[in-house]
């Protein structure tokens, strides 16, 4: 492999590196294509509320680490389903009421 082709073979993976440290492909765990644009758009509308406050709300649910985190539309409901990871290692998975973070559903998860 010449010199060239190796630094080439190098700087790629650096490059798309660098942008994902500057937030380019920022897309926020368990997202998926659009769902973190439709978030904050109707977060920015005032219809849900947003992901700082839903994290904040489902830790005082159950203290842990957030693992993951959808936004889904049930009928007329904007629903976000929450995973937390917590101190003993069990996962647990919560929906909330995306629009006034009531808390609808709360399982321990295999």
């Amino acid at each position: 492999m010449t010199t060239r082709r190796l630094l080439l073979f190098l700087a790629v993976p650096l490059l798309a590196l660098g942008a994902l440290a500057a937030g380019v492909f920022y897309m926020p765990m368990g997202f998926a294509d659009d769902d973190h644009i439709r978030a904050r758009e109707l977060s920015q509308r005032g219809e849900i509320l947003s992901l700082e406050k839903i994290s904040e709300l489902a830790k005082a649910v159950r203290p842990g680490k957030l693992i993951d985190i959808d936004l889904e539309r049930k009928r007329e409901l904007w629903i976000y389903e929450v995973e937390l990871l917590d101190d003993q290692g069990r996962v647990w998975e919560m929906k909330l009421d995306a629009r006034n973070g009531e808390l609808l559903k709360l399982e321990q998860d295999d």
